[in-house]
């Protein structure tokens, strides 16, 4: 690919991500409050499920891109959005109050890596829908340009070690810093460190590859 792969890796990354979160805003959008919030606030709800709305609300769209940059297919995400969120309601009473979003995220990791493994043995291909971006900023080429990163990126990502993946997803795609990772993933940060070094090197050689693949072919 020549001295332009590392800049090109992080241009895939930002456009990605600006992609994904505006998919995600447009796509799993909050309703506004109406009659019912008003009736729950007149007359009461239990703490229990106050803590699990207020969780829900806070957190939606970073696990529907958490899931879908983790390797879940476009199609799957609403429904793994869902299993995430059982699984927090269900365990609730037992994470402790200020480890919820530690707890979300690893269970948001869990069930990416699970849906990828049922997908592999099936031999489903995760990343042949793109998700379109409606943007009337955005001309058609410079869609299809954003459309065609991100097969790239869902491609290049799928292929990686899983340990490696879910450092680069929250470092890069994110924004966290490797502390919050650390206690994310519940490791120590110069693990982090080692393991989004070789996530960046990994990726780089794999989209390096996957471009000296495409300009043979074009030869």
């Amino acid at each position: 690919m020549g001295g332009n792969t590392g800049s090109e890796a992080l241009m895939s990354c930002q456009l990605a991500r600006e992609a994904g979160s505006a998919t995600f805003r447009a796509g799993v959008a909050l309703s506004s409050p109406g009659p019912a919030r008003i009736l729950d606030r007149v007359f009461g709800r239990s703490k229990r499920e106050v803590r699990l709305r207020q969780l829900v609300e806070a957190h939606l769209h970073l696990v529907a891109r958490i899931l879908r940059n983790a390797g879940t297919a476009e199609s799957d995400v609403q429904d793994d959005v869902q299993r995430v969120f059982i699984a927090l309601s269900n365990r609730l009473d037992d994470v402790q109050a200020g480890t919820e979003k530690s707890f979300i995220i690893q269970t948001a990791l869990h069930v990416a890596a699970h849906a990828r493994r049922t997908a592999a043995r099936r031999r489903e291909v995760l990343t042949d829908q793109v998700p379109e971006v409606v943007d009337s900023a955005v001309g058609p080429d410079e869609l299809l340009h954003r459309q065609q990163i991100r097969r790239t990126l869902d491609r290049v990502l799928s292929e990686m070690n899983d340990d490696l993946r879910s450092v680069f997803v929250l470092f890069e795609l994110e924004e966290m810093t490797t502390a919050e990772i650390a206690c994310i993933l519940q490791i120590p940060v110069g693990t982090v460190a080692s393991r989004l070094r070789r996530a960046r090197e990994d990726f780089r050689g794999r989209v390096s590859m996957m471009e000296s693949l495409a300009n043979s072919e074009v030869g």
